[in-house]
């Protein structure tokens, strides 16, 4: 049985200390020695013992009712990524980790109705990911988008969390809000590690990362925890420049673990003339590649066609 009494520790701990009292109606009072609420206050708040409650932020959560979980969760105002997390550990904590079969090999081929179904996508980026942040399968306007990372990292799948921390020049290139972007994604691996604590794929890219990155060490120890299935997104292309999509993710019913995530440009903007740019760009480059120019996917932007106005900047 995985033992996951540190996560489970670490995790309550951080988010009591996120909760102000005055945010669950208690007074603050001049003498609290601890950020956020005690102990106790969550124990009265969830309606348990403050020798119970203690036994589960000590990291044994063996045995918990789903009742108690529930419980535990609205006292420390946990958000839904927040609160899946938490039933994650519990899961693990009773032997039970699987909620579902997981996609768990790094090579594990890409379906060609999915590929297709990319390919059918020509109004915005359209990509397939795992969990670990590995970019399986894209449509031409997402392999364009993304060209600059593609040049950045060697391995195959490429994997954004390497991208984002160990090639940060480029990422922060790519990432205009470098921080906002390195977060999400170590929240999503965060929430990986709770729902697949045997994924070896997982543990050897954190592994990896930790040693290699204090910013993701930082960040990892936060066990912030999201949801990454709609919103903005902010890029910086080194051709058409800045760019902010809606983008909206899912999971794919047939294969879980992986999302398809698809990004839009609002009608009348400058990232839909920024759209189309970069289909005209990428389509010259697709057509250069399949008449013997160097393979889109090792060419760093240096085979870029001329940049538009405002490239230059961007591009900085």
């Amino acid at each position: 049985m995985t033992t996951n009494r540190d996560e489970v520790r670490e995790f309550l701990t951080t988010r009591r200390a996120k909760v102000r009292p005055e945010q669950v109606g208690l007074p603050a009072g001049p003498n609290r020695r601890v950020p956020g609420l005690r102990r106790t206050e969550v124990a009265i708040l969830a309606g348990v013992s403050v020798e119970y409650y203690s036994r589960l932020e000590r990291g044994d959560l063996a045995g918990a009712s789903e009742s108690v979980l529930h419980a535990v969760a609205t006292a420390l105002q946990l958000d839904e990524a927040e609160r899946d997390h938490l039933f994650d550990l519990a899961r693990t904590a009773n032997g039970s980790s699987a909620r579902r079969p997981r996609a768990r090999s790094r090579t594990a081929s890409v379906r060609p109705s999915l590929q297709l179904m990319l390919d059918a996508v020509t109004a915005g980026p359209a990509l397939i990911r795992n969990g670990r942040m590995d970019i399986l399968a894209t449509n031409l306007l997402a392999r364009a988008l993304h060209v600059e990372a593609l040049a950045a990292v060697p391995e195959r799948p490429l994997n954004m969390a390497r991208f984002a921390f160990l090639h940060r020049e480029s990422a922060e290139r790519f990432y205009p809000d470098w921080d906002v972007a390195a977060d999400m994604i170590v929240a999503i691996l965060r929430a990986e590690a709770g729902r697949d604590p045997y994924d070896r794929d997982l543990q050897d890219l954190v592994g990896e990362l930790s040693t290699r990155s204090a910013e993701f060490r930082t960040k990892w120890g936060d066990h912030n925890v999201r949801r990454h299935v709609t919103g903005v997104k902010r890029f910086r292309h080194p051709v058409v420049g800045d760019v902010e999509f809606l983008f909206e993710g899912t999971e794919l019913p047939g294969t879980p673990g992986w999302n398809l995530n698809v990004y839009v440009a609002e009608p009348g903007t400058p990232t839909e003339d920024a759209l189309r740019l970069l289909a005209s760009w990428a389509a010259t480059r697709e057509q250069e590649a399949s008449t013997g120019a160097p393979d889109e996917k090792a060419a760093g932007p240096a085979t870029a066609a001329p940049p538009a106005p405002g490239a230059a900047r961007s591009a900085g």
